[in-house]
């Protein structure tokens, strides 16, 4: 009996989840419409390059300090 009852929470789990899924085009179209897409790419491009920047810098430093030790 127990089986049956988290058969059917899974099942019913993984429905939820895959519906969830399936409406993701509202806000994209949402944000497309209102021109705040660009907005939105222009943000997550400067954040990737800082970080791309930042890695750069450290790994410089680091291998600075390692010909120098030895």
């Amino acid at each position: 009996m127990s089986k049956k009852i988290y058969l059917i929470v899974l099942f019913n789990l993984i429905r939820l989840i895959s519906n969830a899924q399936t409406n993701t085009s509202k806000p994209i179209d949402f944000m497309n419409s209102e021109g705040k897409i660009f907005v939105v790419v222009a943000v997550v491009l400067v954040i990737l390059f800082g970080l791309f920047y930042y890695v750069w810098r450290l790994d410089k430093k680091i291998s600075k300090l390692e010909k120098s030790k030895n």
